[in-house]
């Protein structure tokens, strides 16, 4: 049987044997891939253009923080009912009309910003309805991949390739057409792009699917997913450790690194050194391709480890072209450990709750990482900024040594040791 069968007739991924197809083979991760990069270069485009949008109009810095709160807010409100949804649904309906609302949410404030003085109160709301959309999209992503392809591990890793290199051509794009065109034509091109995004997954409305057709109500759905992923220690285990880790290595370590490094080597240096992490996404995504360990978690989180030369290297001052480097490494780090990642939890989660114990994994990563950024700003002022970036790298070290640790995760396999009804 091949990917473009019919998959209704099994409820997990399944094993993956030494040699699969690529999944270039597949039309349908083919239209994934052009839908999924459609949607993460709209992504990489926002920001630049929201915080034009806001400056433009008059509201300051402290505009940019309450639009950005209002998109972010719902995403981690929502994206736990995204997984029900995603499951009850299948996926692939959820995603498209996610596309959908985040579509007319950008040409409504694209329309607002060329012919009106645009309020404050309406790019948060619009924002808010595209948070909201993004939380009933992220889900479903982890539980279509292994419809859409047989090397499960390869598929990721050119997601993430395609990740990266829309996260380094957004802003650039967005950039260059608020300068050359204007603010409104900017959102409009980030709408043409959700667009694209839904148009690709259109065609996978047919794929099948392990639809939860039951009648119970959302709360119990919820506690489903929840009973699926306690019931699992490698995968409770890991987000307990990388919660933490958002809080004390993403939360600080990300902005105040940004500020000091631009302080150290200037905007254009910081922006190479930028281009350099996300060159070694790159990278890393092509490692995830070939390297197929047989503990993917271990191994993921042991390139992990080269993430806290990120914090380190603004901590100790390191020279330009040394901080270049590690910021290629950590890249390559992060983005191996993302492939294996979610190559473990696609692989050994049952299809049929598999967006919503991707939820809870989502939740569980993103929710305290605007805590720790909060509070990177009073740490750096009470007990300076590198002490704080040196306690980061120092936490992220002892956070995954922790996690390589914990036996459920050092034993985890490729593939499950019996197949989940």
């Amino acid at each position: 049987m091949t990917i473009d069968d019919d998959l209704t007739d099994g409820l997990t991924a399944r094993p993956q044997p030494e040699a699969l197809p690529s999944p270039w083979r597949s039309h349908r991760f083919r239209m994934l891939f052009l839908a999924r990069s459609s949607s993460l270069l709209a992504d990489g485009m926002l920001m630049v253009s929201l915080t034009a949008a806001v400056l433009q109009t008059g509201y300051g810095e402290s505009g940019v923080g309450y639009a950005l709160a209002a998109w972010m807010a719902p995403i981690a409100l929502l994206v736990l009912f995204g997984g029900v949804l995603a499951d009850r649904f299948t996926p692939q309906v959820m995603m498209v009309g996610a596309d959908a609302v985040r579509m007319i949410a950008m040409l409504t404030l694209a329309l607002l910003l060329a012919t009106t003085d645009v309020r404050l109160w309406q790019i948060m709301a619009l924002m808010a309805l595209s948070g909201a959309a993004t939380a009933m999209f992220q889900p479903g992503l982890a539980g279509i991949v292994p419809r859409v392809a047989e090397d499960i591990q390869r598929a990721n890793a050119l997601l993430r390739i395609a990740e990266a290199v829309c996260t380094l051509l957004g802003p650039g794009v967005a950039g260059l057409l608020v300068g050359y065109w204007n603010v409104a034509g900017s959102f409009t091109v980030i709408a043409a792009a959700f667009a694209v995004s839904a148009l690709g997954l259109l065609p996978l409305r047919s794929l099948g699917s392990v639809q939860d057709t039951g009648s119970d109500p959302i709360w119990r759905r919820l506690a489903d997913g929840w009973r699926e992923f306690s019931s699992r220690r490698w995968l409770w285990g890991v987000i307990a450790v990388w919660s933490v880790y958002g809080l004390l290595v993403f939360g600080p370590a990300l902005p105040l690194g940004a500020v000091a490094l631009t302080d150290q080597h200037g905007s254009s240096g910081y922006g190479w050194i930028a281009s350099a992490d996300g060159a070694g996404t790159i990278v890393g995504g092509l490692l995830g391709m070939r390297v197929r360990p047989a503990r993917p978690v271990v191994a993921g989180a042991f390139a992990m480890l080269f993430f806290s030369l990120n914090p380190l290297a603004p901590a100790l001052h390191w020279p330009f072209a040394l901080t270049a480097v590690t910021g290629l490494i950590a890249g390559c780090g992060f983005a191996f450990w993302g492939v294996m990642w979610s190559t473990s939890v696609q692989t050994h989660i049952p299809l049929g709750v598999l967006s919503r114990v991707s939820a809870y994994d989502v939740a569980g990563s993103i929710m305290v990482i605007p805590v720790g950024r909060a509070l990177s700003g009073p740490a750096a002022a009470a007990f300076g900024t590198e002490h704080v970036l040196l306690f980061s790298a120092a936490a992220g070290l002892l956070l995954l040594g922790l996690m390589i640790a914990l036996p459920a995760v050092r034993s985890l396999g490729r593939t499950p040791d019996t197949p989940a009804a």
